[in-house]
């Protein structure tokens, strides 16, 4: 596969023509095959796409010639692949804004702002053994999430089940979706539905403070130009404003945030 590889590497350098090597994916989520082909070429593309959602995701996690981490979002329609513009309003199309657990996060793909849903599901369990179930994010972060909701907040989740889900089949994996997840969670909980033109942007610390994330100003554009007329974000950091008529909400700790969602 090496000596293969390094053949179409050469045809392509003397001709100028682009070759693309298509492979398959383990279950483990990587290439099949020898792990050196991947630092041979130029570029490595990743087709990501869940048979139960009509989405289907071109992401770059390799690239020598611009940068990693950029998207482009498609739709599996009956004419083949059509490639959504707007990928944002597309994840928040089908939203129930009147139903508790559901908040919005104003996330980034590589340079490219998208905003997705958290959806959150708090029930109580007969189980000795509550159950945790999450989709679309890091099962050990919603751990540590819960942790820090109870050891910082009192907000105990010992005696209820929870589910997590990311709608549209999305994969999120930055810190900054912590304060998002925390509200569907504590909306869910309280079973108070959450403003509907309200994004959320926030890292949780271990010890309950909100944290900045970088690209605010990029996140708050896209969020303004929805129609969202909130964002609730961290209170550090510096941020100029005077573009944005969406609102600005500042909290320094998660426990501000819990004090709005579960006042008793």
């Amino acid at each position: 596969m090496r000596a293969a590889t390094q053949t179409l590497i050469r045809y392509a350098k003397q001709t100028g023509v682009a070759v693309l090597l298509v492979g398959h994916v383990t279950k483990e989520g990587s290439i099949a095959g020898p792990k050196v082909i991947e630092h041979m070429v130029d570029t490595v593309l990743y087709f990501e796409g869940d048979r139960g959602h009509p989405f289907r995701i071109l992401r770059s996690i390799k690239n020598r010639f611009g940068a990693t981490d950029e998207i482009g979002v498609f739709e599996m329609a009956q004419e083949g692949l059509i490639e959504v513009e707007n990928p944002s309003a597309l994840f928040l199309g089908d939203r129930d804004t009147s139903a508790p657990g559901s908040a919005v996060f104003a996330g980034m793909e590589g340079t490219r702002p998208l905003l997705v849903e958290f959806q959150a599901l708090v029930a109580p369990s007969s189980l000795g053994t509550p159950r945790r179930a999450v989709v679309g994010w890091d099962a050990s972060r919603l751990s540590m999430v819960l942790a820090v909701l109870e050891a910082r907040c009192g907000v105990s989740f010992a005696k209820h089940d929870v589910y997590l889900n990311i709608a549209g089949g999305l994969k999120v994996t930055e810190p900054a979706a912590d304060l998002a997840a925390c509200a569907a969670l504590l909306s869910s909980m309280s079973g108070q539905a959450l403003p509907s033109d309200d994004v959320y942007v926030g890292e949780i610390s271990l010890s309950g403070a909100i944290r900045p994330a970088g690209h605010m100003i990029s996140r708050l554009k896209e969020a303004q130009k929805l129609g969202f007329k909130r964002a609730v974000i961290p209170a550090g950091g510096e941020l100029d404003t005077s573009p944005f008529t969406l609102g600005i909400k500042r909290h320094p700790h998660l426990q501000a945030l819990t004090a709005v969602l579960m006042p008793d």
